[in-house]
């Protein structure tokens, strides 16, 4: 008899994000491409104007240049980030704005005391010297560009024994994810079976790691986004066919950063040995799923996985996979000490709708579709059904 079909998760489109400061922001409001939502920039210095959109360029982005308070008073909400010349900043501050977040006051050259004081009044966030400082300020319009003021959430999916089936699950949770919102997939495990051969897109065009593993500064979103295989909302980095080169913790670092940035939702199939790169994904994640088989041994293999894990974030979870084989669910997650977040049983077919590319997660019934929407809606969407915002990581 046919499982019943799962409940569909809420339409994205009729919900608004949630930032990090826990305010309700409408879709496109925090990033440059809103209305009036790019970098203001409040200068009457020509030299500090030209430094300034000449890295803006470099960052993908175009300032809106004001060059009196007033002007930049009309502006001053609605801007991601407002950058504030040493040049203007008295006058803007006896106009007293209202306070906000991301406001930057700039100085070519050396910056004396009284501009630390207009900085002080004005409740900015740093005080930047140029050129010396030029290459942060790339980097933060880099992550205005990129809408970085709302982080995604990053899911970590780790297999506590070998044929866990956590590359599957984490492959299905990408799909219910990149039902809401635009989701990000991540292969790093290198000894796994590969996230596309899975999915059914190892003949899909774009980039795998291998053009990425020597990557070195900073990664932009945009580009990222453009140039991975993708199947719809979901977009995958996997491992090539050869599997050749050795991934760098530092290659990890800057894909889940750009797909915190511009993704709702990043998904990573984390490798079970510890090495630096699985440290580096692991520190990075919100959340991290541990799927356990119902054995003895599966259970005791699941206990040192676990125990490699970091406390108290990011937050641990238990998938059990499969009926008990002398170990129920709830007794799993005692021993395991992880709250148990679902009980899946093994689905008939599985094994063979990924050997025809037809991959996990793709039929409207079926307990993997069903655990899958669980986890996204116990990990990824507040009470009200909204999109959360992941945490800042450093």
């Amino acid at each position: 008899m046919d499982s019943p079909a799962p409940p569909p998760l809420p339409d994205p489109r009729n919900a608004s994000h949630v930032g990090a400061d826990g305010a309700d922001r409408a879709d496109g409001a925090d990033g440059a491409d809103g209305p009036g939502g790019g970098p203001l920039l409040l200068s009457a210095d020509p030299l500090l104007v030209a430094d300034v959109q000449r890295l803006a360029a470099a960052a993908g982005v175009v300032p809106q240049v004001v060059h009196d308070s007033v002007q930049a008073l009309r502006a001053w909400s609605a801007a991601s980030v407002v950058l504030v010349g040493a040049d203007c900043a008295e006058g803007l501050a006896g106009c007293r704005p209202s306070p906000r977040p991301r406001v930057h006051l700039l100085a070519r050259g050396t910056v004396d005391d009284v501009a630390f004081r207009h900085a002080l009044a004005l409740g900015a966030e740093s005080v930047s010297e140029l050129p010396a400082s030029q290459t942060w300020l790339v980097e933060m319009l880099t992550d205005v560009g990129d809408g970085g003021g709302v982080p995604g959430v990053t899911v970590g999916v780790v297999g506590g024994s070998g044929g866990a089936g956590a590359t599957v699950l984490a492959a299905a949770i990408a799909r219910a994810a990149a039902e809401l919102a635009p989701t990000l997939l991540v292969d790093a495990d290198p000894l796994g079976a590969g996230l596309d051969r899975v999915l059914g897109l190892d003949g899909a065009d774009g980039i795998r790691w291998d053009a990425l593993h020597r990557t070195t500064g900073r990664l932009s979103t945009r580009s990222l986004r453009e140039a991975l295989p993708r199947a719809g909302d979901l977009s995958v980095l996997t491992w090539p066919p050869d599997r050749g080169g050795s991934l760098q913790a530092f290659a990890v670092r800057e894909v889940l950063s750009a797909g915190r940035r511009g993704f709702a939702t990043v998904v990573v199939d984390l490798p079970r040995h510890p090495d630096p790169v699985a440290e580096e994904a692991t520190v990075r994640c919100d959340h991290v799923v541990v799927v356990s088989r119902l054995t003895v041994p599966a259970v005791s293999a699941a206990s040192r996985v676990a125990a490699r894990l970091p406390a108290p974030l990011p937050r641990r979870h238990l998938v059990t996979r499969g009926g008990s084989g002398g170990v129920t669910p709830e007794a799993a997650a005692r021993l395991l000490r992880l709250p148990l977040l679902a009980a899946m049983s093994d689905q008939r077919g599985l094994d063979e709708a990924i050997d025809l590319g037809a991959g996990p997660g793709r039929a409207a019934r079926g307990v993997l579709v069903r655990t899958a929407r669980s986890v996204v809606r116990s990990l990824l969407l507040d009470p009200d059904g909204r999109v959360a915002a992941g945490r800042a990581v450093a």
